[in-house]
């Protein structure tokens, strides 16, 4: 089957390469320049090329030096429109091609969001009267980040955007301010000054990269801000290169924040699947409308600033990114139908990292943790079954982005994990692992090439005993069930989880009580990390439901609903949300929805998790609230978040 999203002719010729010459305009908010692409001929005569884009401006179009005509097809409301360029020659299979699309992005590209260094509202189609406010740390500069995943490349330029296609690029990026692209810097030298020694904001630079490791599209990304880097302590005898890149506000906390554990993860990954490939791996501290966790862009990993928690308690996010280095950005799924394979590999490997770096129980832990969530996800899609699924069969056009959850992540990590253990453990299942990587690395590959690889590996290194064992998984279950359960019962180690159940069970042991005779104290949280938490405030949520009362004299006592750990306080507000007619969920929705517009700051909670969880609850409690909290901000939000929003709120 071919890729359901793209209307690109790529199984007949495919770019192999591709140049960018671009020149970032934060007066105009747009990115000018051109695409040079290398193609390679897959069929004999093929008459055109065709590549996709979304709200781009075409200029022009050369096909090896020369002007020719081309065809902008009418728009897709998910695909964009097709770009279709004839060749001037039939070329015949094996035979390269030059093709040059001049081009400019506009103001509806969903791939780019441009932040102002203060805002005031009056971007988009709205006007609010909000007093300025920031959108960045510095307040001095403006920022340009993109996102392209899963089928927004298109927007940033004109492309084959498919994952069936792995390019390498090349860029040539003129600025203001400093770029950093998802590619290895040429010139001028990260280790060097700020902005080459210009003045930042007023001096433009060219910025020289080269991506030589082919990707695909959706990789392809770029920032531009007043950003300064800081390498990683002992990589000096390391072949590749590790640091963190953040506006100068945040640099020191980032760095006290991923330090100590990046490399640490890049080593002990190493170990399991291989050399990293790279070159360099840096991270980002973007501002905090950025819509995901991370965002694994290669020799970039791109995170949102809610992981700065001052306890390195989220650090496996970076263990999650990193390990797309091996599971998406090396072997990578074919497209959208096989989004699982990139995803529960790489939530898989990432909870096998924190046994290695910590022990068994930390990996159980996570997958505690992880279990909710996915039922949680598995529940919002029971009138949409067919996004409950693994592997689901997408209908041409169908828009990838309204199957997204944790389902990808959280059902796939438990299927390898059902089968590691199905087939005795990680002793057993540790090699196949490495030859997984080293038979699919570069490639771009579908669920039935991973499954007939897995019997294949075990046929050889196992015989009839172990293909037995695989036959005795339901894979039917697994990869096309639906529901709301698991096809087998997991068990995990909960011991970490043990202190958080029992203060859970204490609260609703004390229901009946008074609030004033209640035996709670407000250090009863201290001697638990995030993650613990996190489970306690869960756990509640599936105990019998507490009086509003209680509830709120536990958000006051634990400071739950003023914490600046994003991750706790989404959990509270899901948990006081969860019965929308309880006075509880009428005292905090208002709370809720300010938080995530950023309390009038417009440094809005942009990442996905959090406020898409947080306005569908408070929609619940109170639909209006929602949609006028929404509206008050909507234009701080990542198009793409703000796209996902518009639908939880029925406003799409």
């Amino acid at each position: 089957m071919a890729d359901p999203t793209t209307q690109a002719n790529y199984t007949q010729i495919f770019t192999e390469h591709v140049h960018f010459d671009w020149v970032v305009d934060f007066s105009k908010r747009l990115i000018t320049g051109s695409a040079i692409h290398t193609l390679k001929v897959a069929e004999d005569n093929v008459k055109e090329v065709i590549f996709d884009t979304a709200n781009i401006e075409i200029q022009r179009a050369e096909v090896e030096g020369q002007q020719t005509n081309y065809e902008l097809k009418p728009k897709h409301e998910v695909m964009g429109s097709a770009l279709h360029i004839p060749l001037s020659t039939s070329p015949q299979k094996g035979s390269s091609v030059k093709v040059t699309i001049h081009y400019q992005t506009t103001k509806d590209c969903t791939a780019l969001q441009w932040l102002e260094k203060e805002y005031d509202g009056r971007y988009g189609n709205l006007f609010y009267s909000h007093s300025l406010s920031r959108q960045t740390q510095g307040k001095s500069h403006p920022y340009l980040f993109s996102q392209c995943q899963p089928i927004y490349a298109r927007a940033m330029a004109p492309v084959q955007d498919t994952p069936s296609v792995k390019i390498t690029y090349s860029a040539s990026v003129t600025s203001i301010l400093p770029v950093l692209l998802s590619a290895i810097r040429i010139s001028p030298s990260s280790e060097g000054p700020a902005h080459d020694g210009k003045v930042i904001g007023k001096d433009s630079v060219t910025y020289r990269y080269d991506q030589p490791i082919p990707i695909p599209s959706y990789l392809i990304a770029i920032a531009s801000g007043n950003v300064v880097y800081r390498a990683f302590p002992g990589i000096e005898d390391k072949k590749w290169k590790a640091g963190i890149w953040a506006e100068p506000e945040l640099i020191d906390a980032a760095y006290w924040e991923f330090s100590e554990d990046t490399t640490k993860i890049m080593e002990a990954e190493e170990k399991i699947a291989g050399p990293y490939r790279f070159g360099v791996y840096d991270l980002l501290v973007l501002p905090p409308s950025f819509p995901y966790g991370g965002m694994e862009n290669p020799c970039l990993t791109f995170l949102t600033p809610t992981l700065l928690t001052g306890d390195r308690a989220l650090v496996d996010v970076v263990a999650h990114e990193f390990t797309h280095s091996y599971f998406g950005n090396g072997v990578t799924h074919g497209h959208a139908t096989h989004f699982w394979l990139n995803e529960g590999w790489t939530t898989y490997i990432e909870r096998l990292l924190l046994q290695v770096l910590h022990s068994p129980a930390d990996r159980g832990f996570s997958y505690v943790i992880g279990y909710k969530s996915l039922i949680n996800a598995l529940k919002l899609y029971e009138k949409q079954p067919k996004y409950q699924r693994l592997v689901i069969e997408f209908k041409k056009g169908e828009d990838p982005d309204d199957a997204y959850s944790t389902i990808a992540y959280d059902k796939g990590a438990n299927l390898i994990l059902h089968i590691e253990r199905t087939l005795g453990g990680l002793d057993v299942f540790l090699p196949y692992i490495r030859d997984y990587v080293d038979t699919f690395m570069g490639k771009s590959i579908t669920t039935d090439q991973w499954k007939t690889h897995l019997y294949s590996y075990y046929e050889q290194h196992g015989g009839a005993d172990k293909v037995k064992a695989l036959d005795s998984i339901d894979w039917n279950a697994w990869l096309y069930g639906e529901g709301v359960r698991l096809p087998v019962e997991m068990e995990y180690d909960t011991s970490l989880a043990k202190s958080a159940y029992a203060l859970a069970e204490r609260w609703e042991a004390g229901a009946a009580t008074e609030v004033p005779k209640l035996d709670f104290k407000e250090n009863d949280l201290d001697d638990f990390n995030t993650n613990q938490k996190i489970v306690f405030l869960e756990r509640l949520q599936g105990l019998k439901p507490l009086p509003s009362s209680h509830l709120v004299h536990m958000g006051s006592l634990y400071k739950l609903s003023s914490t600046l750990n994003a991750e706790v306080r989404l959990r509270f507000y899901q948990l006081v949300l969860g019965d929308p007619t309880s006075d509880a969920a009428k005292k905090y929705a208002t709370e809720a929805a300010n938080w995530v517009i950023g309390d009038g700051t417009g440094m809005v909670v942009g990442r996905m998790k959090f406020c898409r969880d947080t306005f569908r609850a408070v929609y619940k409690v109170d639909n209006d609230l929602a949609v006028k909290a929404f509206l008050k901000e909507k234009n701080s939000f990542h198009p793409i978040a703000r796209k996902m929003i518009e639908k939880d709120l029925k406003l799409a």
